[in-house]
Parts: structure tokens; C-alpha cells; sequence
């Protein structure tokens, strides 16, 4: 077990060393304690169904294998400024449909893949889409996912906001197209995505969070792998308990989900420092009635979605 932890640690260690090396390359993009004010006082008062309001879905194309539309929270980048997904049809079009959604900055869609013909090879639809600022919208002369999480707290939210409104305008395209039933697997940063939808939405048969993050505060300012956003915002004077007024939109902990709690699967990295077992512990308790898996590991490597994957399979087969 010792063993075990030294390992997690050092692997989790130098992909934070890498997360902050993004956040060095950008450090201007810190927000002033004055745009972050404007921005809490123009959303806080708002409830959660009105700062992630479904809306109409401008320029929808279905062609080859992606749907796409304008995304309804432009950022003033053009590459993020159209949704994207990559959609893998089964033979029934009314066949579910799962969301694979990815983790921050995630490198390859390979994995993704490979679980999409899985999926297909038991009878559903599988939309990959692309989260905000990732794969096919990331922004000319960023890296891939580069711009999602930095010290620009108010484009972090409203990059989540972005994506989920994005994923109920997914949700609403294929519902006129037959499906009537869907189920998402979230990983981190998609999981953090995934579990604020499911307090908007109930149509899921399951939904399998692996290791999201679910305290946005703590994601801030004790996560190993935002040490250099700490001492960005810190020199513009901003401090901890600065995003409280927004945890009632951002935080999976502050509602109850739509669909029934049994229907959820939180998994939990028992040496994860960024999205800590004991959040998940919380979060479980709260939403009474889902389930969490404890896999030994920290918060990056593969057993997490692989344990995750073998206690779905009677889900994903029925």
C-alpha cells in the first residue's frame, strides 16, 4: 500500500507539475478582483435553471459523423464558439445514448474511442463531445484544453456554464431524432461538467462520475496542480471564500439530482490530492442512495475507469 501511494504520488506530481506549467504560460490572463466582483454580482442572483437555461439551437448540422451547432455562450474565440461532438450511431436510432465526457487537457481520444465501439457493440449511440476549449475548439496558438481552467476564474465558470448548456441543447437535438433515454461517463474536469447536468436533467439510465471535482473552492486554492494560479490571484489581492456567493451553480454538492440517486456511481481515487476521496465521501452522503467505488489510486491513471466500467456492465448490457 505504502508502495502503491509513493507511486500515485509521483505520477500525480508531475502532472501537476504540468498543470502548472499551463498556468505559468497563462499567468496575464488573471482576473482583477474588480471583473470577478461584476461577474458574482451579475450571476449570483440567479438560480441554477436560469444560469444554465436551455436555449435554441442556432445552425445545427448533422454530417458524417458530428453534430455541431453555435454554441450559446460565445467566448470571442472562433474555434470554441462552435460546439462540437463526435457521434458514434448505433443501427437503432432510437437506440440510448451515452456522453463520454473527457477530463481537463485530455491527450488522446484514443481511449475514448475504443470505448465508443464498446457501447456500440452493446446497442447504443455514443456522443463524444468537445468539451470547451479541447480537440477540435481549441483556440489558434493555445494548447488543447490550455484555456479552460486558468486564473481567469470568470471564464472558468463560464466555460462550464458554456458546456453545460451545451450538453441540454445535445440532449434536446437528439430527443427529436428518437432518443429517449441517455447515461454519461464523466472523468475530473468532464466529471465536474457531468454531475452540474444531472442536476438539470433526469432522463439517465446511469451516470458513472470518475473522480470529479466537486468543490470549486478547494479546486482553487489547496489543489496541488493550480499552485501557480494560487500566487496569480493572491497578487491581485484575492483570497479564499472569493467564489462562495457561486457555489449554489457551481457546486454538485449544493442540489440534489434530478434522476434517482441509485442511479449514480461516484468513483474515488483513495491517494487522488485534486479531487479528494473524501469530497466524494461527501458528496455520496448527500446524494443518498448513490454508490462509491474506491479504486487505489491518485487522481491520473486507468484503473478508475476500468474498475468503473466492470460494476456498469449490467447496465451498459440491458
Amino acid at each position: 500500500m505504502r508502495a502503491t501511494k509513493s507511486l500515485t504520488w509521483i505520477v500525480d506530481g508531475t502532472m501537476c507539475n504540468m498543470m502548472n506549467l499551463v498556468q505559468w504560460r497563462r499567468r496575464a490572463d488573471a482576473c482583477s478582483k474588480e471583473k470577478l466582483s461584476a461577474y458574482i454580482s451579475q450571476c449570483s442572483p440567479l438560480s441554477r435553471e436560469e444560469f444554465f437555461r436551455i436555449q435554441p439551437t442556432l445552425r445545427p448540422s448533422f454530417r458524417s459523423a458530428w453534430i455541431e451547432w453555435d454554441t450559446p455562450r460565445p467566448s470571442g474565440h472562433l474555434e470554441n464558439d462552435r460546439a462540437r461532438v463526435r457521434f458514434y450511431p448505433a443501427r437503432d436510432p432510437g437506440a440510448p445514448t451515452v456522453f463520454l465526457l473527457h477530463a481537463l487537457m485530455s491527450a488522446s481520444d484514443v481511449g475514448y474511442r475504443r470505448l465508443a465501439a464498446r457501447f456500440n457493440a452493446a446497442g447504443w449511440n455514443v456522443a463524444f463531445p468537445h468539451l470547451p476549449y479541447h480537440y477540435s475548439r481549441t483556440p489558434a496558438r493555445t494548447w488543447n484544453g490550455e484555456l479552460a481552467i486558468t486564473a481567469d476564474l470568470v471564464r472558468n465558470a463560464e466555460g462550464l456554464r458554456q458546456a453545460v448548456i451545451e450538453l441540454r441543447q445535445l440532449m434536446a437535438l437528439l430527443r427529436t431524432r428518437g432518443t429517449n433515454e441517455f447515461a454519461l461517463i464523466g472523468t475530473s474536469y468532464g466529471g465536474w461538467i457531468g454531475s452540474l447536468l444531472a442536476l438539470l436533467e433526469k432522463d439517465f439510465r446511469f451516470i458513472a462520475l470518475i473522480q470529479p471535482i466537486v468543490n470549486p473552492e478547494k479546486a482553487v486554492w489547496e489543489n496541488p496542480g493550480a499552485a501557480v494560479m494560487r500566487r496569480q490571484l493572491r497578487a491581485l489581492g484575492h483570497a479564499p471564500g472569493n467564489t462562495k456567493e457561486m457555489l449554489h451553480l457551481l457546486a454538485p454538492s449544493q442540489a440534489l439530482p434530478l434522476c434517482e440517486a441509485s442511479k449514480i456511481l461516484l468513483t474515488a481515487g483513495i491517494h487522488d490530492r485534486i479531487s479528494p476521496h473524501e469530497d466524494l465521501e461527501r458528496l455520496s452522503s448527500r446524494w443518498n442512495g448513490s454508490k462509491l467505488l474506491r479504486v487505489p489510486q491518485g487522481h491520473f491513471g486507468y484503473r478508475a475507469l476500468r474498475d468503473t466500467l466492470l460494476k456498469l456492465e449490467p447496465h451498459i448490457s440491458n
